[in-house]
């Protein structure tokens, strides 16, 4: 895609979305009414939950540079062998934008020419934290009528391999073929196989290489009313398909639209269950941490089907 043709698309799609919160809700979010999750409640039929999140890794690797740190506080070796009450304690650290653990981009996330989405001035984030758009918003949850279209199962293989596209075509065809339709305030799940990928091969500088969805595929979120959007990559291609734009889905998605994403996410428990279902759409709860001026936070996303 030329740098012409996206900055289009962003003009457009920035437009289309350019309207006022409705009942607190900003951005995307004013597809998920009430209305809409009392609906998706109505997906549950054998009460099985099952989550979308990959274990957080506290291992150094190509795709992890800065692993989360866990660290055990308590109790003290004198603790453990004296009699009385004691605690086992813990402390936990981690960089939430990185390319393994499953986290939630906060609409603070992308800075695209000094403004956040809706024209936000960037200088809304400071050292302190953000000041507006933060993953505040979505502090009571994100819980709806999740759907997870399987691309790798569409096309026959396990995985798409790295600088490959999900395509707009792809969306579609899968729909068709999984026998489901995503609509107004929906979380829709893209998988790619980037997880099982790198469960089967080891993990890889995927900042440099990985699959993930085409820009123009941000016109069907924007045509059924997406209001979140997942993957079990980082939902942009690496290398990038727009020059001078490293992550053009991010842009488009947040920035433009005021999608929240998640990134990284796992679905390999969430597939059989599927097919066991005979079904691919569910109740979705997403609980992000209640972290003040973040710009996102690690998330485990739960399918209840």
């Amino acid at each position: 895609m030329s740098a012409h043709e996206f900055r289009a698309l962003y003009e457009r799609l920035r437009e289309q979305a350019a309207q006022p919160t409705v009942d607190g809700r900003t951005g995307a979010l004013r597809h998920l009414t009430p209305e809409r999750v009392t609906a998706a409640a109505g997906e549950v039929r054998t009460g099985r939950t099952v989550s979308l999140a990959a274990a957080i890794d506290t291992v150094r690797g190509p795709d992890d540079p800065e692993p989360a740190v866990h660290r055990m506080t308590g109790p003290s070796p004198g603790e453990i062998t004296s009699k009385g009450l004691h605690f086992a304690t813990d402390r936990f650290a981690m960089n939430v934008h990185g390319d393994a653990d499953s986290h939630l981009d906060a609409l603070c996330h992308v800075v695209f020419n000094g403004q956040l989405y809706g024209g936000v001035p960037a200088s809304a984030v400071t050292a302190e934290g953000a000041s507006r758009l933060s993953v505040d918003l979505v502090g009571n949850g994100l819980v709806g009528r999740g759907v997870l279209l399987d691309i790798p199962r569409l096309r026959g293989v396990p995985w798409l391999d790295p600088g490959d596209h999900v395509t707009l075509d792809d969306l579609r065809a899968a729909e068709a073929a999984q026998g489901v339709r995503v609509g107004a305030g929906d979380l829709l799940f893209v998988r790619v196989g980037h997880r099982l990928r790198r469960t089967e091969l080891g993990p890889w500088n995927s900042a440099e290489a990985r699959v993930g969805l085409h820009p123009t595929v941000a016109e069907f979120l924007a045509e059924r009313k997406v209001t979140a959007l997942g993957s079990d990559g980082n939902n942009d291609t690496a290398p990038s398909s727009v020059p001078d734009v490293a992550f053009p889905v991010h842009v488009l998605a947040i920035h433009a639209m005021g999608i929240h994403l998640m990134d990284y996410l796992r679905f390999e428990d969430l597939v059989p269950a599927c097919v066991r279902a005979r079904r691919w759409s569910f109740l979705c709860v997403v609980a992000p941490l209640r972290l003040a001026g973040a710009t996102g936070s690690p998330v485990n996303p739960i399918a209840v089907l």
